[in-house]
């Protein structure tokens, strides 16, 4: 019998496992001149900023944060922090996309304006605004050391509630360094790509795999394709493909009992050596090793 999908960013982990591993709240407490490198990062994440200078990096643009501010990034595009001054306050919310997703939720992060590549990440909310939002990451705090069975759910009610609380501001303002026909172009390849998923079932194939399949369905050259996605995301279009194949095939192989010939033809290798090969050169093992250890 074929097993339900358990749909995860990190599907080498049970469930009962991850979800802490998927959501963390704390006080900002980086040191003076500290600078987070840039690149991408694994997680959706929420900072307020309460006291100090800071400058954040996001995805080719600059945003100088001198007062209380609410700021939003997306593990699809590179960022680093810089903290100018040495008295920087506040809190950040760590959360993966499965986070929220646990209870049934199907919706994507990124079809969110706050999360859509391209978007403004930073916003500036007022003394009551930052007072209400001061208050969501103090309870977050308090409950994410609590023993309480259903500490998870109101957690992601809090998120939820910054989420929202970012979507009723106005978006501070920012010069960008790539062009909006980039950002676009970005964003509907990434939106194609997360709706060819899950794979609910061993019928199911895999329509597009490859950076010109994308090109076709979008009506641009292969080239211009991979160009806007490297600019906005600084990764080629194949590594977001390849990536995504990788993170289903992984979740595929430990929640479901479907073969290893039947995962790789619904992921779109005709051939089981073809998709062993894949699945070998990113990750290290061959797929039934991989399963052999869940």
């Amino acid at each position: 019998m074929t097993k339900a999908v358990v749909r995860t960013d990190t599907s080498d982990c049970p469930e009962t496992y991850f979800i802490p591993r998927q959501f963390k709240v704390a006080e900002i407490i980086k040191p003076v001149n500290s600078h987070a490198s840039y690149n991408r990062r694994d997680y959706y994440k929420v900072v307020l900023v309460l006291k100090g200078r800071s400058r954040l990096v996001y995805g080719g643009r600059d945003f100088v944060i001198n007062r209380p501010a609410l700021a939003f990034t997306n593990p699809l595009v590179p960022y680093a922090w810089e903290n100018v001054t040495s008295n920087l306050t506040g809190y950040y919310c760590l959360f993966s996309e499965s986070f929220l997703r646990e209870k049934g939720r199907t919706d994507i992060l990124q079809d969110y304006p706050l999360f859509k590549v391209g978007a403004d990440p930073v916003f500036f909310p007022d003394k009551e605004q930052t007072a209400y939002i001061t208050s969501l990451f103090h309870r977050m705090q308090l409950e994410q050391d609590t023993s309480y069975p259903y500490k998870y759910d109101l957690l992601r009610s809090c998120v939820n509630l910054l989420i929202h609380e970012g979507m009723k501001m106005q978006p501070a303002d920012a010069y960008s360094h790539h062009t909006n026909a980039a950002a676009r172009i970005t964003g509907q390849f990434l939106e194609l790509l997360e709706r060819q998923f899950p794979a609910d079932s061993p019928q199911y194939v895999l329509q597009m795999r490859k950076a010109g399949d994308y090109a076709s369905r979008l009506s641009v050259h292969v080239n211009h394709l991979n160009a806007a996605v490297r600019e906005v995301t600084g990764k080629p279009t194949s590594t977001h493909i390849n990536e995504r194949i990788i993170q289903e095939a992984r979740a595929l192989l430990t929640y479901t009992s479907w073969s290893v010939a039947e995962i790789g033809y619904c992921l779109g290798f005709e051939y089981p050596s073809y998709f062993n090969s894949f699945f070998r050169k990113h990750c290290g093992v061959t797929p039934l090793v991989f399963r052999s250890r869940r």
